[in-house]
Order: C-alpha cells, then structure tokens, then sequence
C-alpha cells in the first residue's frame, strides 16, 4: 500500500497528532511515511505496524498527497527546501508550524495548497482544540480534508486572520503547560501546609482533573462555578483575596503571560 500521508517532525506535538489518527482508524499505518531522524514514541508504534520510516526529504515518495508539517519552526528553513523540491506539486500541506506565515511557507513550498493549524498536547487523548486559517479561496473540500486529520484529536475552530492564530498559539497551544504548572504549584503549597509529598500530588493533580471534568459537564460559565464554591467570609474566599488581588492578580498575570508567548509567535513570524 503506497503512503499517501507524510508526517515531518514525530516529537510531542506530531505524535500527538498521530495517535487520534492512529486510534481513530483514519490513516492506516501502512499509508504513512514518517520523516523524522530520532522519532518519537507513537511515531514508532506507528512505524511497527507498517508505517515507512525515513531520514531525509529526498526519500519521500511520490504517492504523498497530504502532508502534516510537525517540525520546529527554526527547522524549517533548512527543511523546507528539501522537501519542497521532493513533494508532488498536488500536495496538500498542513502545517502547525507556530508563527510560521503563510507567505514564509508559500515562498519555500511554491504553488501548493498549505493549510496552517495550531493544536495542542491533549490531541494525543482526543481532548486538544485546533484552530485552523487558509487562504479564504482554498476549496471547501480540502478544509475538510485538513479539519477530518484534526477532528480525531479534539475540537476544531476556525479563525480568520494569522493575528488571531498567533493568539490560539498563546492560549490553548500553549495552554497546556500552564496547567501543568499550576498543578505544580498546587502540589508545593499542599507540601507546605505539612501533606506528605505522595498525597500533595494526587490532591493537586485530581482538583485540577475533577474541575475540569465539571467546567465540561456542565452549561454555567467558570465565573458561576468560582462563586458556587466560595462561601462569603470562608476559607475559599480568603485564598482567592490572594489570588485574585487588588492589583489584577492571577488574571494580570494571565495576560501577561498570554502576550508574551503572542510576542514571541510574532517574533518567530518575522
């Protein structure tokens, strides 16, 4: 069976990806060629179950016709040439490259249909949300093709300029790792407090789980859910004086936070 879909860059983000794929039955292993010279895990389950393994754009096969760019966007000025001049002319390129204009990879990849996207980690559970622009010519039917390759790893939205795509990448791209930080930080100030260090994990890590399965369970917005969990003069309403502050707190930081990686998806845009 030739390999109609090319993976380039097998790290988190591309694995990520290629597990919906994998546990959605949409690509079968046998129709996928993975270009990545240290692939990573589901990149090489991928490949043990027939999936073409190679090292250099040059053994791309001519069968591609959809391609998931997966690499590092500093990568992607050496690469990019590479798999220009390797790639059929009819190619469909996806790419989540962050900051990476669709003027930069139109000047490298010529006349082919490239699509950008941003997903995030959770894709790899079929939990993540992908935000996806194109050119407003593109056909119908190859939004569809590139929105069923993300479908399997989450919700799939739509925006309308590459401005409001750098600011995906800051939210729910890089989201993910706030998270996971405030997991980190719950997990310290139950440390603090005394908690041995195995029950301080499983606390912070549950709470954030639980609330989010009740943020997705239910209609109310996050502010409404806040206030059923704060009884006025309680222990939650004095950890929230602190967090929430005169100055803006939690969501200042927020901001800055979110314009800072805006920043950097701009810088890396050129």
């Amino acid at each position: 069976m030739a390999g109609t879909h090319l993976l380039v860059g097998a790290g988190k983000m591309g694995g990520a990806l290629l597990s919906g794929w994998l546990e959605s039955g949409l690509v079968a292993p046998r129709k996928l060629v993975i270009l990545d010279p240290s692939p990573g895990p589901q990149a090489i389950f991928a490949i043990e179950r027939g999936a073409k393994h190679i090292t250099t754009a040059q053994d791309i096969p001519t069968s591609v016709k959809t391609v998931l760019l997966a690499i590092k966007p500093q990568m992607f000025e050496r690469l990019g040439p590479e798999i220009a001049t390797s790639l059929s002319p009819k190619a469909t390129i996806i790419s989540i490259l962050a900051g990476t204009s669709l003027r930069s990879l139109n000047a490298v990849l010529e006349d082919r249909i490239v699509v950008r996207t941003m997903p995030n980690t959770p894709a790899s559970i079929g939990a993540g949300v992908s935000a996806i622009f194109a050119d407003p010519a593109l056909s119908k039917a190859t939004l569809a093709e590139a929105e069923a390759l993300l479908k399997p790893g989450g919700e799939v939205v739509y925006v309308s300029s590459e401005a409001e795509l750098n600011a995906v990448t800051a939210v729910s791209g890089s989201g993910p790792a706030y998270v996971f930080h405030l997991v980190e930080a719950l997990e310290v100030g139950a440390i603090d407090l005394g908690l041995p260090a195995d029950v301080a994990a499983k606390l912070a890590r549950e709470t954030i789980i639980g609330a989010a399965k009740l943020l997705e369970a239910t209609h109310e917005g996050p502010d409404v859910l806040r206030k059923n969990v704060t009884s006025p003069n309680g222990t939650t309403q004095a950890a929230l004086d602190v967090l929430m502050g005169e100055d803006g707190g939690l969501s200042k930081m927020m901001i800055a936070t979110v314009r800072a990686a805006f920043a950097r998806a701009k810088e890396l845009a050129g």
